[in-house]
């Protein structure tokens, strides 16, 4: 009898290390960035593009799924066959690419966290706290548990906060919940009519929901967090069930965002610019209670992709070079708080990073088609995948979302394009 207590924890750990690799891959991909494109899509289209969130997810699981085989079957980690296989260029390109997305989301995330704890500090003193202040308590906190921690330790504490985030937009959105018709609805694929108060057309807020969930950097972590994690084909159903977690996790997540918006602000017909912007206007609409929520939840989503942020250049070294992921070596430590310095560069200057950002968004559009290229091309070499080289169905899959990536990557640069010539 005294032993169950005992057992039953150790099952309880068994069970968190097996959807750690999922927790930190849900931590990585549900950041500022995607709150914001979630609550704009509830806000000027309701749920009615519920299914274009259904379908990137589904992507994204696919995508998860195929690049974790890929190194159940090989041993290899995505950047290792990149530079073995293809071109050590290949590998070197994602590096660059990953590292420059990084840099303007760290200054991304960090200014939105920063300028959320300001807004809502308003409601509690007249003048409120300085963001540097809240940017700096943030950058501090991730890199002083970085400093002592490692990647086990990263990753429960990366459980700990997706736990809160979870809990929050789960239930400002069980407060603020849409109809069930138009939730229904919401699954059937279609493009809803321009709205009336949105500058942006459905189709670009469309590309932009799916983009910010089917993520280059995603599936080339994934593969990593699957190596170390010593996975082989034996363990094939964790990884596919530890994929399948943190996906369904992730369109819970992100479909509470999008209804907790679509509840107040779409049916207000407020426009929304921003994810800040939400503390004033959902306060006249749902209460100070929401308001609260969605804070915390929206300061745990940056703090949850921030860990994942700065530690991702030095863990693509390591993977490239073929050396330990040893985060305690004074190198990467000093490149893990330059990274993390760059946090305070929109609350201390009040400046859009702009030339970072544009590169940034430049790259991401070119990399997920070169990503789904490189699997497509790997999964299907035979000296390298032998019997479990994809077949016609998984083929046809993957490039349906080849095309769709050409496809946001089209609209991706010529964003960039109207960044750098305005009319």
């Amino acid at each position: 009898m005294a032993s169950r207590p005992f057992s039953s924890s150790k099952r309880a750990r068994q069970l968190l290390s097996m959807v750690l690799p999922g927790i930190f891959l849900l931590g990585f991909n549900i950041g500022t960035g995607s709150v914001t494109t979630m609550a704009k899509a509830g806000a000027d289209y309701g749920m009615s593009l519920l299914w274009a969130l259904l379908l990137s997810c589904c992507c994204t699981f696919f995508m998860i799924n195929l690049y974790g085989r890929f190194t159940l079957v090989t041993g290899q980690t995505a950047l290792q066959a990149f530079k073995q296989h293809i071109h050590p260029w290949v590998s070197l390109f994602f590096i660059f690419a990953l590292g420059v997305g990084v840099c303007g989301s760290v200054m991304g995330v960090m200014g939105i966290v920063a300028d959320i704890c300001y807004r809502w500090s308003l409601v509690w003193t007249d003048e409120g706290i300085h963001p540097v202040w809240f940017a700096l308590f943030f950058i501090t906190l991730v890199y002083v548990i970085f400093w002592r921690g490692n990647t086990r330790f990263f990753e429960r504490f990366l459980a700990i906060v997706v736990a809160i985030m979870s809990a929050c937009f789960l239930l400002i959105a069980f407060l603020l919940l849409p109809t069930p018709e138009s939730i229904v609805s919401g699954l059937i694929p279609r493009l809803p009519s321009i709205s009336a108060y949105s500058a942006e057309s459905p189709l670009l807020v469309t590309a932009s929901l799916i983009g910010t969930t089917v993520f280059s950097g995603l599936f080339i972590i994934r593969t990593t967090l699957v190596k170390e994690a010593g996975w082989t084909l034996a363990h094939y159903a964790n990884q596919r069930n530890d994929a399948a977690f943190s996906v369904v996790l992730m369109f819970v997540i992100s479909a509470s965002i999008m209804a907790a918006s679509a509840g107040t602000l779409h049916i207000a017909g407020t426009p929304l610019i921003n994810a800040a912007q939400m503390i004033e206007l959902l306060e006249p609409l749902a209460g100070q209670f929401a308001v609260s929520l969605f804070a915390t939840g929206l300061v745990a989503a940056g703090v949850s992709s921030q860990f994942p942020n700065v530690l991702m250049l030095p863990w693509l070294i390591c993977d490239y070079s073929g050396i330990p992921r040893d985060m305690t070596l004074m190198k990467f430590r000093l490149l893990v708080f330059g990274v993390s310095l760059l946090g305070l560069v929109v609350p201390i200057f009040n400046a859009r990073p702009v030339l970072v950002m544009i590169v940034s968004q430049a790259l991401n559009a070119v990399i997920l088609p070169l990503t789904v290229v490189c699997i497509l091309y790997l999964s299907n070499c035979k000296s390298l995948m032998g019997q479990y080289r994809l077949n016609t169905l998984q083929n046809l899959i993957l490039i349906a979302i080849l095309l769709f990536s050409i496809f946001t990557a089209y609209l991706g640069l010529s964003g960039v394009w109207q960044m750098l010539m305005p009319t």
